[in-house]
């Protein structure tokens, strides 16, 4: 059976951060060493400015197109997401309207699709981010005006519930928010903060949004608040754990 792969992420123009992307790529090539490989990123944004640097990254709808005419019997997507989200959804969509393209065109969930998901994802970042005395660990995700925006409070849970009371989650786009944080940190009475990224790649976001000089980032603002901050720029795709349950999801495909 010719068998291909696409692995699709939304993407960053930042260098230091494609290496998450990256490496997750390489998981699953290993995982499918049978199919040919193939990427595409559904950030437009993304695309033209890698384009204008000379690289040239397809859009889902397009790199399906090409794959069409080749003559391959399964054709498997496998997005890099992390929820159910609009990109998600978004991605579905384009894979329904090509499915007819294909003999097989299987499509794959994101990172977070369920419960089992979402606590080997707390207990890989656990044991990646050991507690410290007086150290509160704050990982900030992107949020989302989806209702998938429910992982984010819902990580936070299992950490508490795992017996992890220092480690908190937030959102830039949705809820919790930055203010429900700082709230949360005063209450628990910690003066020292690092920040964490909770995305696939540590890019754009965490740059600015987590770490720039920005009053409003939220380094500056925890700052200001009276906290000692530090911040790791590492995204979630240099884990090998969450690199694995990537794996998970193509093996099922497979």
């Amino acid at each position: 059976m010719k068998t291909a792969l696409l692995c699709v992420s939304f993407g960053t123009s930042v260098p230091s951060a494609r290496e998450s992307i990256t490496a997750v790529e390489n998981a699953l090539r290993e995982e499918a060493p049978q199919a040919d490989f193939f990427r595409a990123f559904t950030s437009p944004t993304i695309r033209r400015l890698l384009l204008r640097c000379g690289e040239t990254v397809k859009s889902p709808k397009e790199a399906l197109k090409e794959l069409a005419p080749l003559g391959y019997d399964h054709v498997i997507l496998q997005p890099t997401h992390l929820l159910y989200g609009i990109e998600y959804d978004n991605l579905r969509a384009c894979a329904q309207e090509c499915e007819p393209l294909f003999p097989r065109l299987t499509f794959g969930l994101p990172l977070l699709s369920g419960s089992g998901e979402l606590c080997g994802l707390a207990h890989i970042l656990e044991t990646e981010y050991p507690p410290e005395d007086g150290l509160a660990f704050v990982f900030m995700g992107h949020g989302t005006p989806h209702f998938s925006n429910l992982v984010y409070p819902a990580l936070q849970a299992v950490f508490h519930m795992d017996g992890r009371k220092e480690c908190f989650v937030g959102t830039v786009e949705g809820w919790p928010d930055l203010p429900t944080v700082v709230k949360e940190l005063h209450e628990s009475r910690f003066s020292r903060v690092r920040l964490v990224p909770l995305m696939l790649v540590a890019g754009d976001h965490a740059l600015h949004d987590m770490d720039g000089d920005d009053p409003e980032s939220w380094t500056s603002t925890l700052t200001r608040e009276g906290f000692s901050v530090d911040c790791v720029m590492q995204g979630l795709g240099m884990l090998r754990g969450v690199q694995d349950l990537y794996r998970r999801h193509l093996r099922a495909l497979l």
